[in-house]
């Protein structure tokens, strides 16, 4: 499906009609006759490129087997990507003309508007033409050309027919031997209720070859009824149904059942529960529904096996909404094969011949290399085993079938169709998203936060009845991270996802559905070379400028720039690419040493995303100001230190991040400093996230008229104006996230005016600043039950121990810090405190000896990181007991510690995994 055409079409509803616009355009037509039906015209290419879509929707998907049908499903995407930048035109002019007073409208600069719509006037008539002959093209090979409609479905044929398990012998069952314990385990247990097993994972990672090692063994423990399911993507119930019946007859050796369940007919569903449900009645049975997609399917069959006492379903799903269906102490999810496993598994595969199955030595380097690229997934382990099995075992002949690997799998049907499934099942919003990821370089964390970002910027998430587009394209995260489309690397303090990323084998088919669709491309090379010039998006990695490509590179068509790394000498290329590229949504240049941003960026008046973090650049060119579609602006950690003035004429700004490493003398106290409030801020009447800026004269006045305000970090704090600012503060409905930071680490600042009323205010940062009992302020006792995260740095507590103080108030916290903390110098850990902290840090807190932790305290505890704690001279007295616990960090103590102490020992007091850095 072309999802690019309902983008482009969906952007018909923002075009600016109303009776103002269209009077100004009648006048200027009356010079221009072409101008006359523009808006109509605009509004019957909706129409066409609608039709269209639904013909291609009807057709299937970009993999039919016929290139004709493909191609021609390629020229609409292309042309649907010409009319998006047509509408995205039409609609910026439309407002400037709407926006601009009438003498300047009519006298000044109506050449000027004549010009610009006579030129998209010229253009929707070439795209007419072109609507013309894409339309004609089905005629020319619809009576000749029959697609395969549904490829799905052949695909599901096949696993039903067991082709899949057939490629897995009793070798390859490698790493299962825990996981088939457990399932053994629930199978076995005294339960008497009938028992819900889920087997969940991405595609790939032999949740099927497990289940079925399982079933095979433990169905004679069912010997009145055991029954496999395949159930699939399309599935039927009434088929599913009857399947059932058929097996467990065969193993109960009832008589054939009425005939209008042996007819050809649709199979009735009431009369086929009721007969399975008569057949198993008062018998023990097992029954595994294979490959689940939908939770509807087992939903409309459970009743016919519902209660039936001791009996066990067990489910095989990519989709975790699949996996809720059992209890979370009978869900078991599928991690990767370990890197012994792994090499283990693809030995039994490319030295099949041999008697002891064993890589010969001069081999292991290779076969490690391609072992690692395939991530512990079984499916590629084992069929990049069988393609090297092929080859001569040398070192030539390997490497050289290394280099072709990423090609050879792509190439490969069967993992591909394994994968393709999870993609096809997709809904349209869905598939920009998971595409989108696939232009981050191998192995790259990506933020959450800057995700949502970049898909709100690109169109991918609109507002849906009471849902903003950020909790749209939140929603289509978590989506594709239930169908395991993503992995998860970190979470943040509300267990949301903070950082993901898009296993490797999935990335690629990901690249090769990108490029096919016409969505975009990365070029993992770094150089601007063999580069489409009708590119819709691009990303490179360590982009530099190539001496084989021309200075002037244009892309008329380009939407999106990603270029992380890109080195100094990329900077005229940058330049180039922005001068010809009008249509830029999207320019993210993070972690790249370019100093400075083209003056003609302010040209691009569709941009509505530019990340320039962690770059070399000192200062923004004041014509950012003309960007009236900008809604994010990410320089953090950059080199600039004040805002052009112009900024606040950037209505739409949603995000404004910023700030700049502090210098060599304030970095003792803080890492980053803000930059310079500009002078009327509070015209960003639209702006959710401040970060960083100084604590101005004027700044609680100007934060007042700003109520969308979510996330706000202030530094430069001093006495005089605290009080004002954090009464501005306590007001803001909205509030999530807070940094305060004083001007330095000597000013002392009252908190008690901080008296939050946003209930969603869950991250508190605080550096310096004290006054004497502000752990007894309204901001800990009062808004405590809402804080999750909690960093406070630069304080004098006297003898007072900060952890006792917090967690009568803060029982919450998942996440504390304390840096710099002068305090008591024993802190306690009382039984039952902080009943859901996760990370614990306690960092240059030079007077605390002893860290003592009484049975039941932090009993979810995750991490703890003790760094530079010079007093402290033994370990945590009672960490032994902390069954959670998985990373101890202890770094930079007391000369006196022991750091050769016996780690097999503290192994075996902690009973747990343990990380130690000592």
């Amino acid at each position: 499906m072309a999802e690019a055409i309902l983008l482009a079409v969906s952007k018909i509803g923002t075009v600016v009609l109303n009776e103002a616009v269209l009077a100004v355009i009648d006048k200027l037509s009356t010079k221009v006759d072409n101008l006359k039906e523009l808006p109509a015209k605009i509004k019957r290419i909706d129409i066409e490129l609608k039709t269209m879509n639904d013909v291609i929707q009807d057709l299937g998907t970009t993999h039919l087997s016929n290139n004709v049908v493909r191609g021609w499903i390629g020229h609409v995407r292309k042309l649907a990507y010409h009319v998006e930048d047509v509408i995205d035109k039409y609609s910026y002019e439309a407002l400037k003309l709407k926006d601009e007073g009438f003498l300047h409208r009519y006298i000044f600069r109506g050449s000027r508007h004549i010009k610009v719509f006579s030129k998209i006037a010229e253009e929707v008539i070439r795209i007419e033409d072109e609507i013309r002959q894409v339309k004609g093209l089905p005629t020319y090979w619809s009576n000749t050309v029959q697609p395969i409609r549904n490829e799905h479905v052949e695909i599901d044929r096949q696993r039903c027919g067991g082709c899949f398990l057939e490629r897995v012998s009793d070798e390859d069952l490698v790493g299962i031997d825990e996981n088939r314990s457990k399932l053994t385990e629930w199978l076995a247990t005294d339960e008497k209720e009938n028992t819900v097993i889920t087997v969940s994972g991405m595609g790939g990672l032999g949740k099927t070859t497990l289940v079925k090692n399982v079933y095979d063994r433990e169905k004679a423990n069912f010997p009145d009824a055991h029954a496999w399911i395949v159930v699939s993507r399309a599935y039927n119930v009434g088929d599913l149904l009857k399947t059932l019946l058929t097996k467990i007859q065969q193993h109960t050796q009832e008589s054939p059942p009425p005939s209008p369940l042996r007819t050809d007919a649709k199979p009735d569903v009431f009369e086929l529960k009721e007969a399975i449900k008569k057949i198993l009645q008062d018998r023990k049975c097992l029954i595994v529904l294979d490959d689940v997609w939908n939770p509807e399917a087992y939903s409309l069959m459970c009743s016919a096996f519902q209660g039936l006492q001791g009996s066990r379903v067990m489910i095989t799903t990519r989709r975790e909404d699949v996996a809720a269906l059992a209890l979370v102490s009978r869900r078991l999810q599928l991690q990767p094969l370990g890197r012994d496993e792994s090499f283990k598994l693809f030995c039994s595969r490319a030295f099949h011949n041999t008697p002891d199955r064993k890589c010969p030595p001069e081999l292991e380097k290779v076969a490690g290399d391609v072992v690692k690229r395939c991530h512990g997934l079984p499916l590629t382990i084992v069929s990049s085993g069988s393609l090297l099995s092929t080859k001569q075992p040398t070192q030539h002949a390997w490497n050289h079938m290394y280099n072709h690997l990423r090609s050879e799998l792509q190439a490969n049907n069967h993992v591909q169709a394994i994968l393709n499934l999870s993609y096809h099942d997709l809904p349209g919003d869905l598939r920009n998203c998971f595409l989108y990821c696939s232009l981050f370089p191998e192995d790259y964390a990506m933020s959450r936060e800057n995700l949502v970002r970049l898909w709100v910027a690109e169109g991918f998430a609109m507002k849906k009845d009471n849902s903003t587009p950020e909790e749209v394209a939140e929603g289509n995260l978590m989506e594709l991270i239930g169908r395991n489309m993503l992995e998860v690397v970190e979470r943040d303090e509300l267990f949301r996802v903070s950082k993901c990323k898009m296993h490797d084998i999935v990335r690629d088919l990901a690249l090769v559905i990108a490029k096919e669709e016409r969505f975009g491309s990365a070029n993992d090379q770094g150089e601007m070379m063999r580069v489409d010039k009708e590119v819709r998006r691009f990303s490179t990695c360590g982009w530099r400028d190539s001496n084989t490509v021309a200075t002037e590179v244009e892309f008329p068509r380009l939407r999106t720039v990603i270029s992380l790394g890109a080195t100094s000498s990329s900077t005229s290329m940058i330049s180039s690419v922005l001068s010809g590229s009008s249509y830029l949504t999207v320019l993210e240049l993070q972690d790249s040493a370019i100093n400075q941003l083209p003056v003609s960026i302010g040209n691009l008046f569709n941009l509505r995303y530019i990340g320039l973090r962690r770059t070399n650049v000192q200062s923004l060119p004041d014509t950012i100001e003309k960007l009236s579609n900008l809604e994010t602006l990410d320089v953090k950690q950059t080199r600039i230190e004040k805002l052009p003035p112009g900024i606040v004429k950037v209505a739409k700004l949603q995000h404004l991040l910023a700030d700049r490493f502090a210098d060599e003398k304030q970095a003792q106290f803080r890492y980053f400093v803000g930059v310079e409030a500009p002078k009327m801020i509070s015209n960003f009447k639209e702006l959710q996230t401040l970060e960083t800026v100084h604590a101005s004269k004027d700044l609680s006045l100007e934060l007042k008229k700003m109520s969308k305000l979510q996330t706000v970090w202030i530094d430069d704090i001093n006495a005089s104006n605290c009080d004002d600012l954090f009464k501005t503060l306590s007001d803001m409905p909205l509030l999530s996230s807070l940094l305060l930071c004083a001007c330095d680490e000597k000013e002392t600042l009252s908190f008690q005016a901080l008296k939050p009323t946003s209930e969603k205010l869950h991250r508190l940062i605080i550096r310096g600043g004290w006054a004497a009992g502000t752990l007894k302020c309204p901001i800990f006792k009062d808004h405590g039950k809402n804080l999750k995260y909690l960093a406070l740095s630069w304080c004098n507590l006297g003898t007072e121990d900060p952890l006792q103080l917090l967690s009568s108030h803060l029982s919450a916290l998942t996440y504390l810090s304390l840096n710099r903390v002068s305090s008591a110098g024993t802190l306690v850990l009382s039984a039952g405190c902080f009943s859901e902290l996760k990370t614990l840090v306690l960092k240059n807190m030079p007077d605390v000896k002893q860290l003592e932790i009484k049975e039941g305290a932090i009993p979810c505890i995750d991490g703890i990181y003790i760094v530079s704690l010079s007093e402290l001279s033994m370990v945590p007295c009672g960490i032994e007991a902390l069954g959670s616990l998985k990373k101890l960090w202890m770094l930079y103590l007391h000369k006196g510690f022991k750091d050769d102490w016996d780690q097999k020992e503290m192994h075996n007091k902690m009973k747990h995994v343990l990380e130690l850095r000592a």
